[in-house]
């Protein structure tokens, strides 16, 4: 079982189960339509301030907690990099989610993150925007595209990454130690020690 931990301050204690995922060659079906109403825009720059709002609006409800940890300088490095781009998806001019896709390891993309904000979760936009992500990262002339999901995520995330073409290739446990300074609630499907 492999740890990450901050012993420098009180944290709580979650075993998670990650599985990586990847995906060899780009879907031939049609995509299914984004509903009606909603975009998907690319964000030439991404500042570290909305970076964090994205991030944490989206993941605090699943753990999503390493990125709190960075420096804002560390983030807008990270932010800064070629490989690194941000997608938004829109409805009536309000963010519902967002992916960011990292191409540093190329031919292969990585989709780092993706997710909702959790009013619209359930509202049928999860799919097609999932499929502009692998759309988006084939159409950057990629050969191979992984993500990785894990039990503190949504419970359909792992199912939807099937249903998009993804596969398996391995599972590792994992106990993070998430300070408690991040304010954040494991969701109520995962187990605390």
């Amino acid at each position: 079982m492999n740890r990450l931990d901050f012993e420098t301050e009180d944290s709580m204690r979650v075993d998670v189960t990650v599985t990586f995922l990847r995906m060899d060659r780009a879907p031939t079906d049609p995509a299914p339509a984004l509903p009606e109403g909603v975009i998907v825009r690319r964000l030439p720059v991404c500042s570290v301030a909305l970076y964090r709002k994205l991030y944490n609006n989206v993941g605090g409800p699943w753990l999503w907690w390493l990125r709190r940890m960075m420096s804002d300088r560390d983030l807008a490095v990270h932010l800064a990099r070629h490989s690194v781009t941000i997608y938004l998806a829109e409805r009536d001019d309000k963010i519902v989610g967002f992916y960011e896709l990292d191409s540093g390891h190329w031919p292969a993309v990585n989709l780092s993150y993706f997710g909702l904000l959790p009013h619209v979760i359930g509202q049928g936009i999860g799919r097609a925007f999932l499929r502009h992500a692998v759309d988006t990262g084939f159409g950057m002339g990629a050969r191979v595209m992984t993500v990785n999901t894990c039990t503190a995520d949504h419970p359909q995330a792992l199912p939807n990454y099937r249903r998009a073409g993804f596969r398996e290739v391995r599972k590792v446990d994992e106990a993070w130690d998430i300070p408690n300074s991040l304010g954040l609630v494991p969701p109520p499907h995962l187990q605390v020690l």
